[in-house]
């Protein structure tokens, strides 16, 4: 009965001692699970932070584009707004060079017409002295000798009014006619005061028809037939853009800087530095003295 009871023990025994190796396998399998599985929460909890970070900077991105888009809208609309400003200054400052020509055109005929008048004073001034001094036979009549050029054909328009009739014409666009009747003024008065002036419309009626190269031709007519009319420096920065709109970019570069330099305070300089800015160019002659000119007519 004791051996049985001892044996019992025995049993007993035996089998605790095979059983606390695997209680304790079995504690660390389940703490290394645990510990994987809280591995495994963190590395979720990462990647949803991670998504969430993401998405933010996603959203970032995309505002930041939207944000650069509108940018680069406005200053395109802006460019756009500037280049149009642009544009119509330069047209505004054609039209208003092409009303200050014409206010010239006005003055020098006025400065003709008393020109005329003095010119028949004088004449009467003289024949009354030589009338006083007995000599009737030396008076002239009034206004005979104040033709400001040779005897005129008898068929041809009188000058006056041929001219203010071109100039009327060319101020309406009425290039064709214009064109026409300051070229008779040319073939029947070529002498006159104004003669230049009218050499400088036909070319510039050329120029706004986009006949370049003619104009060319009758811009240098200005320049050398008539070098001390009140045209030359209009005449010089017409050719100059005419050989630009020509692609001679080198000899219109040329003719302004040479414009500047012989008329450096005149409006005509001042557009020729305007245009050339535009070009990219730096000018050579806005600080040179002016050459001695001829005064223009009276």
């Amino acid at each position: 009965m004791r051996l049985r009871n001892n044996l019992a023990w025995l049993a007993a025994a035996m089998v605790l001692a095979t059983a606390s190796p695997a209680i304790a396998v079995s504690k660390e399998i389940i703490q290394l699970q645990t510990q994987v599985q809280s591995l495994q929460d963190q590395v979720s909890r990462m990647q949803q932070s991670i998504d969430m970070n993401m998405g933010a900077m996603r959203n970032l991105i995309e505002q930041s584009a939207d944000s650069v888009n509108k940018m680069n809208a406005a200053v395109n609309e802006l460019q756009n707004k500037m280049q149009g400003q642009i544009t119509d200054s330069n047209a505004r400052i054609e039209q208003l060079s092409g009303q200050v020509q014409s206010l010239h055109d006005s003055v020098d005929e006025l400065k003709s017409r008393l020109a005329k008048v003095s010119k028949q004073l004088d004449d009467m001034q003289q024949g009354g002295q030589n009338l006083a001094a007995g000599q009737p036979g030396l008076a002239t009549v009034p206004g005979g000798s104040s033709a400001p050029s040779a005897t005129a054909n008898p068929a041809a328009p009188p000058p006056d009014a041929l001219y203010n009739n071109a100039l009327r014409d060319y101020n309406s666009g009425k290039y064709d006619l214009s064109s026409q009747e300051f070229g008779d003024y040319l073939k029947y008065y070529s002498n006159t005061d104004l003669a230049g002036n009218a050499q400088f419309y036909l070319a510039d009626i050329e120029y706004r028809q986009g006949n370049f190269e003619a104009a060319v031709k009758d811009y240098d007519k200005v320049l050398e037939q008539y070098p001390g009319g009140n045209k030359a420096a209009a005449a010089q920065l017409k050719k100059g853009y005419a050989l630009l709109e020509l692609g001679q970019r080198d000899g219109g570069i040329r003719e302004l800087n040479s414009l500047i330099s012989r008329y450096p305070r005149s409006i005509e300089a001042s557009q020729a530095r305007e245009r050339l800015r535009r070009l990219g160019v730096a000018t050579g002659g806005a600080v040179h003295k002016p050459p001695t000119q001829q005064t223009p007519p009276q």
